[in-house]
């Protein structure tokens, strides 16, 4: 989240080449001396305006970034917003396309960036918006036909357009004629009215039927307003006798084709890698699959053969799927199951059965790799807007009822460790603990500022030294040491306390609670690493573990390559014959250990 990041004013962290930064005026933060002592009302009111994160303070902590493990960054967008709305700071409500925030920087500031990071192996994926505007015309006054909610100036999606009242000019007020901009009766239109570039300004871009009310309505969640940010017309589709979209038969709009163009330009300028596109379920399939068509072969044109494109795709593992297949895009980003599975898992309040399954094969998929799954599903348990949690949003540190804190490590092992493309949300690497009933708490200040985490004001986090930081850095370095933790086959493993009375079985619920161990392998060729966490914040669990038979058939150990207590590391398991194969492993209380 590019707003709250870094400022590039902080002082004593460490700079990109490894050395410490004297100057700057945000001294670190320190827990004992600087948590919890800001007014709490004006600090959360702060976290609703532009706090001052720049480009430039982005690529100022690249080193930090690399130091922890990052391979690729995925940055909020970071083009100019309207210029009327206070609150848009998170890059969502986009007025001009071809042009960067001046909140954020220059269109050079983006270059520099990209640069700096290709210099230390980062690649660099964009935020982008192909749904929707910002909020560029305001709609007009229509008698009784829609509720009324705040004076009646609230249009509701009812399958009709509402009339518009104008292009907003920079101070909101809809009076420019929602038309092609003629500078000759508007000269000063350009930078902040209306919407930009120019070919977007055809009434025909947008389809003026008011905001969604009901979020899984079609044809209302694809046609309908997002909030106060107004949707895009793509085109016009065809459907099949069964009612679904036919994605060969879109037709589309000029809209699209400019926004296109505009999205080619951003890779020719600045070089990036990637694109992460948001809101897809909101788009037309047809509009994405020509989307991401048209990317791919200006990339490749480029020679940029793997340009990555994700999608932020809302909605179980079957839609998901289904839209990956139909559009070609490289992977899915915000399924909801598997955040909240993965978060409660570590909590110990999911079966873990209902997390690994996830990425189990099945009539679903329809393929014969066991790693289709990981290899394009995004996996994360913290993120910007948690969608899936409502109105009680919370980091996963800000379950303060669950010791969020004290079952880090072991999300952060089953993340890293698991199968799927991990993805790791700015400040979980220092403890953020954010919550609260607005997106905002969950959007803390890495740089300090007003909006600091842990509710605090004027202090930095950028301390290499965080045990969480040195904890995500250790297990990165392991994922890279072992390409059966990216690339492997996926088991979740039956385990045993106790030999004489006991029997194997898979990790469960008891009582509604997992307070244990849940063991994992990765198999790769003829390597196999035996992962598991410990849900149990209090004590030490140890258990026989079923590891592969034909791997292990003769007698042996395991060495713990890792474990979150360092005196474990190197320790050996004994390799005994029971239940095919079976070796006893220890897991710290709240920890996360690899064997192999």
């Amino acid at each position: 989240m590019l707003d709250r990041f870094s400022d590039g004013n902080e002082q004593g962290y460490r700079d990109n080449a490894g050395g410490t930064v004297a100057d700057g005026r945000t001294p670190p933060f320190r827990f004992m001396d600087d948590a919890y002592t800001a007014d709490r009302g004006a600090w959360a009111a702060s976290g609703a305006e532009w706090l001052g994160g720049n480009l430039k303070g982005l690529a100022s902590k690249l080193g930090y970034l690399k130091r922890l493990g990052v391979s690729a960054l995925w940055i909020s967008p970071v083009f100019k917003q309207v210029a009327a709305d206070p609150h848009s700071y998170h890059g969502y409500g986009i007025q001009n396309y071809l042009d960067v925030d001046p909140h954020f920087g220059t269109r050079q500031d983006l270059v520099d960036l990209v640069d700096g990071a290709h210099r230390h192996g980062i690649r660099v994926i964009l935020d982008i918006i192909l749904n929707h505007a910002g909020d560029v015309f305001g709609y007009c006054f229509d008698g009784n036909r829609y509720p009324a909610d705040d004076g009646g100036m609230d249009p509701r999606w009812d399958g009709a357009r509402y009339p518009v009242a104008g292009w907003r000019n920079a101070y909101g007020e809809a009076n420019i004629p929602f038309a092609a901009v003629d500078p000759a009766s508007h000269p000063y239109a350009w930078p902040n009215d209306a919407v930009w570039p120019a070919e977007l300004q055809d009434a025909a871009t947008f389809t003026t039927m008011g905001r969604i009310v009901n979020w899984d309505y079609d044809p209302e969640y694809y046609e309908g307003d997002f909030c106060t940010l107004k949707d895009i017309h793509h085109g016009d589709h065809v459907r099949d006798a069964e009612g679904r979209r036919i994605p060969d038969a879109f037709v589309t709009s000029p809209a699209l084709v400019a926004l296109c163009e505009v999205y080619k330009f951003w890779i020719a300028l600045a070089d990036v890698d990637g694109f992460r596109i948001d809101t897809v379920k909101h788009m037309e399939p047809g509009a994405t699959r020509y989307f991401v068509s048209v990317i791919k072969e200006f990339a490749q044109s480029l020679g940029k053969e793997n340009f990555f494109l994700v999608g932020e795709i809302t909605g179980g593992r079957a839609n998901a799927y289904n839209t990956l297949e139909l559009t070609g895009l490289d992977a899915a980003l915000g399924i909801d199951d598997i955040p909240d599975r993965m978060e409660y898992l570590a909590k110990g309040w999911r079966e873990p059965t209902d997390y690994f399954d996830l990425f189990r094969n099945s009539a679903l998929v329809n393929k014969s790799s066991h790693t289709w799954f990981g290899k394009h599903v995004v996996t994360l348990f913290d993120d910007h807007d948690q969608v899936r949690k409502g109105n009680a949003k919370g980091r996963f540190c800000g379950d303060k009822g669950n010791d969020g804190y004290e079952h880090l490590k072991a999300v952060l092992g089953l993340n890293l460790c698991s199968m799927g493309i991990p993805c790791l949300y700015y400040g979980t690497e220092q403890g953020f603990d954010g919550a609260g009933d607005n997106d905002r708490y969950l959007r803390e200040c890495m740089f300090g500022g007003a909006f600091g985490s842990l509710q605090s004001c004027d202090r930095h986090f950028f301390d290499e030294e965080h045990e969480i930081y040195r904890f995500v850095a250790d297990v990165v370095a392991l994922r890279r040491q072992h390409l059966a933790l990216s690339r492997g086959r996926q088991y979740l493993r039956e385990l045993c306390d106790d030999l004489e009375p006991g029997e194997f079985r898979l990790p469960h619920l008891r009582d509604g609670r997992i307070r244990g161990m849940v063991p994992w392998s990765r198999l790769f060729a003829d390597r196999e690493l035996l992962l598991a966490i410990n849900t149990d914040t209090e004590y030490d669990h140890a258990a026989w573990v079923t590891i592969d038979a034909a791997l292990h058939a003769e007698p042996g150990t395991l060495t713990c390559l890792y474990s979150s207590d360092p005196e474990q590391i190197g320790s050996a398991a004994d390799i005994i014959a029971c239940n095919g194969r079976a070796a006893r492993i220890l897991v710290p209380a709240g920890g996360f250990v690899a064997y192999g």
